[in-house]
């Protein structure tokens, strides 16, 4: 990416909207009541050949105290002083109103590449707004409209002298790091083999941290970056979309995604927040490993096991950390009653990491770190055909599978048929006759004899029924013989 571009402004003048526009997908929420965007949002934009990142920021708000607002307007004020380039945008409907001046003011002085464009200004009643941002002192706006895509061109032409600058000035960058950089001896495998899942700056480990509100998901992630890149605070329900940030963590290139805060359905009846939780689901879904983050004060209620399921129904490595344990007094006790509760009210995730993390010390984080990697190894494990037949031979032996009404069940090889999390399938006669109890026993022998303790299982029972794959095979190769015998004889003949 050669540039960064921040889009700012007051509340509900279209930001997120555009934002979703350049990007190309729906990232950020978008509705009609102003303040929806709390967090900084990133994303990769394509305006024409130009490849850039697009920051979506909170409304700018004139409040200066310790409120939701105004950490609101520092954040976004963070994100000026970080941005390349501001695009400050107005509603050209509503015309310029006195905030528009005092933020027209705050960005003249924290930012040397500013661009206004006039949004909503489809139509002949938005111009009157647009010649009024003329008097923002801030140059010609750009007319568009985010909604429609309409002014797409324009922009590209008020940013296309600041992409040449900013790409030329990283060509330089690269050229004096090329010059001091050491060679490096790069390893290919000669076998061609298929490589594991091998967690690169490219494709890092992607981290989804999900719970209940209030229960420190944004103030994990802070405390991980070692910077206030999210909005916290007392208040439950700050996080709205689901935000992710890239980093290294202790050298492990990670994505990690904060999620909002998910309630109990019935307690769900915004449309905001509705679309809030869908986008958290979204994000466990494309998660590799899920955080369920809990309060140590009331953990393992009942969200948070509806929340630890469905990540374990989505097929995630689940990891669940217990916060706030700083504040904690009797924690042998507690601890004790945390474990004992997780595996009588969790049973799908017996084994899973369990771990105890303070996100406003950073205590514990390291435990947190390993926890993660030690379920994404497991998620990805893989076993060979031979282990695991030899394996179901003795499981059989051990204990033979039922034979409902008579009918006796077979249990023919087995084998992985995938990863991430790990499946495997069992061919059989009668599978639909096999008994869930059955499986289940299948199943926690394997997590057991193969060291997969709390990631997600899939057993598939698959039959042939009672044919034999090699009947008639002897007599349809006898008759190709006599064929092909007949063929030579009539050739000498």
């Amino acid at each position: 990416m050669s540039f960064t571009l921040a889009i700012v402004g007051r509340p509900n003048v279209g930001k997120s909207t555009l934002f979703n526009r350049l990007v190309g997908k729906r990232l950020a929420l978008v509705d009609d009541q102003p303040g929806v965007t709390r967090d900084l949002r990133e994303g990769d934009a394509r305006l024409g050949d130009l490849r850039f990142t697009v920051v979506d920021t909170a409304g700018l708000e004139e409040a200066t105290d310790d409120s939701l607002p105004a950490r609101m307007r520092r954040l976004t004020e963070r994100a000026v002083d970080m941005a390349d380039v501001c695009l400050f945008l107005v509603d050209a409907r509503a015309g310029i109103l006195p905030a528009d001046e005092v933020f027209a003011e705050i960005l003249r002085k924290r930012s040397a590449h500013v661009i206004l464009a006039a949004n909503k200004a489809e139509g002949a009643a938005a111009d009157a707004g647009v010649i009024e941002a003329y008097g923002l002192g801030l140059g010609d706006p750009v007319r568009l409209s985010a909604e429609h895509g309409e002014g797409m061109t324009d922009l590209y032409a008020a940013l296309m002298p600041l992409a040449d600058a900013f790409a030329e000035e990283a060509r330089r960058r690269e050229e004096i790091i090329a010059s001091e950089a050491p060679e490096t001896d790069v390893a290919v495998a000669e076998d061609g083999a298929e490589a594991t899942r091998v967690i690169t700056a490219d494709k890092p480990l992607q981290i989804a941290v999900v719970g209940r509100p209030n229960a420190g998901k944004s103030t994990l992630i802070n405390q991980l970056l070692g910077e206030e890149r999210l909005l916290t605070g007392p208040e439950a329900g700050i996080t709205r979309d689901a935000i992710s940030v890239q980093m290294a963590w202790d050298g492990t290139p990670v994505r990690l995604f904060d999620t909002a805060g998910m309630r109990k359905r019935a307690k769900v009846q915004e449309k905001l927040e509705k679309l809030s939780v869908s986008d958290g689901i979204r994000a466990v879904k494309f998660a590799e490993v899920v955080v369920v983050l809990l309060d140590a004060a009331i953990p393992f209620e009942t969200q948070d096991l509806k929340i630890a399921d469905l990540a374990e129904r989505e097929g995630r490595a689940v990891v669940v950390a217990v916060n706030k344990w700083d504040v904690e007094e009797h924690r042998q006790e507690k601890l004790r009653a945390l474990k004992e509760s997780f595996d009588r009210l969790l049973p799908q995730l017996r084994g899973a990491p369990l771990v105890t993390v303070s996100a406003k010390t950073g205590r514990g984080l390291d435990r947190l770190r390993d926890a993660i990697l030690q379920a994404h190894e497991t998620w990805n494990r893989r076993v060979s055909t031979g282990e695991l037949n030899r394996w179901l031979s003795g499981m059989v032996q051990r204990h033979p599978p039922p034979a409902p009404q008579g009918k006796r069940i077979k249990l023919r090889y087995m084998t992985q048929a995938k990863t991430r999390p790990p499946g495997f399938v069992v061919m059989c006669s009668h599978p639909d006759k096999l008994p869930e109890s059955y499986s289940r026993y299948l199943v926690n022998g394997l997590r057991e004899d193969f060291d997969m303790p709390g990631t997600p299982i899939r057993l598939t029972m698959r039959g042939q029924g009672d044919k034999n794959p090699y009947k008639g095979r002897r007599q349809k190769n006898a008759g190709a013989l006599k064929k092909h015998l007949g063929k030579l004889q009539s050739k000498k003949g």
